[in-house]
């Protein structure tokens, strides 16, 4: 059965979603969760506290949050399960609405990704 990593992206700053949107979120994923099909997820907190190691030329430097350069952050992720691509779209469009309708005077960009299981390149 092929899994998906779904994730939100906001701008960064935009303020707490109201609580019918986490009530909404809780119904929607109480549900998903009783079906099979959400395995694991969640919310991530803002940028202040993360860090990132990026990889230049060889070299590795940390550079701690906040991002003065990100407009777009992940609000939150999940690790989901379907019998086929279609329904994956399908129940993300959903969870993509529930923002539409209990947060719209934000812009989020609910993405869906098919988790790879194994290597999809040849290893030398």
């Amino acid at each position: 059965m092929p899994r998906f990593m779904g994730f939100v992206r906001m701008e960064e700053g935009v303020g707490t979603p109201p609580k019918a949107l986490f009530d909404a979120m809780d119904v929607y994923i109480g549900e998903q969760a009783a079906k099979g099909v959400f395995l694991d997820g969640g919310g991530l907190f803002g940028t202040e506290d993360a860090v990132n190691f990026v990889v230049r030329q060889g070299e590795v430097s940390r550079v701690d949050g906040p991002y003065a350069e990100g407009k777009e952050v992940v609000g939150g992720w999940a690790i989901m399960q379907y019998d086929s691509l279609e329904d994956a779209v399908a129940d993300q469009r959903d969870f993509a609405e529930l923002h539409a309708k209990h947060w719209p005077e934000v812009t989020v960009i609910s993405t869906l990704r098919q988790i790879s299981d194994g290597p999809d390149a040849p290893t030398d």
